[in-house]
């Protein structure tokens, strides 16, 4: 019994090897692709994808994935970005995973969940310093959302349904 149960978790093990392979194969993200294109910033090197004045309206989330509510809202965005990828919007999720996940967790993340927005890294301890310049109102917690143009601003400390956020985001839009 014990040597059944010995091959039956081996099995297990190998099935879910396989499972990740076709997963990375089935994508558009490689790891090489994906540990070549992170694009880690401090808030200063953030700062310009926050203030931009062009003709786009960008969805920026904050999140993490040691965030649950973070993680559960992230096919959200990705929905949105994919619904709406005929207007002038662009969705940028601000990952703020502490640096020694970077290779253990926020890479296997991004393949595993093939997150197809454009993913930047914030990695600034300076919190106290850059939180108020995304907005004076965010008390710090994540899920958080900025959404913005070069005609209006809004910020939201909170986690969004689809119905939601597309919403809000149809507030910036003109039709």
């Amino acid at each position: 019994m014990k040597y059944v149960l010995c091959f039956f978790v081996f099995i297990l093990w190998n099935c879910q090897d396989v499972s990740k392979t076709e997963q990375l194969e089935n994508s558009n993200i490689t790891d090489s692709n994906i540990s070549d294109s992170l694009q880690v910033y401090d808030f200063e090197g953030l700062k310009p994808f926050l203030n931009k004045n062009d003709d786009i309206t960008y969805v920026v989330n904050f999140w993490a994935t040691w965030c649950g509510p973070c993680v559960k809202e992230l096919p959200v965005f990705e929905k949105l970005g994919h619904d709406y990828k005929s207007e002038n919007i662009k969705i940028l999720l601000v990952s703020l995973d502490f640096p020694r996940q970077y290779e253990t967790k926020l890479k296997p993340f991004i393949i595993e969940k093939n997150l197809q927005s454009e993913v930047l890294v914030l990695n600034d301890v300076d919190a106290n310093n850059w939180i108020p310049q995304v907005s004076k109102d965010w008390s710090g917690a994540i899920p958080a959302t900025l959404i913005y143009n070069k005609e209006k601003r809004m910020f939201y400390e909170q986690t969004f349904t689809y119905e939601t956020l597309e919403t809000e985001l149809n507030k910036f839009l003109k039709y």
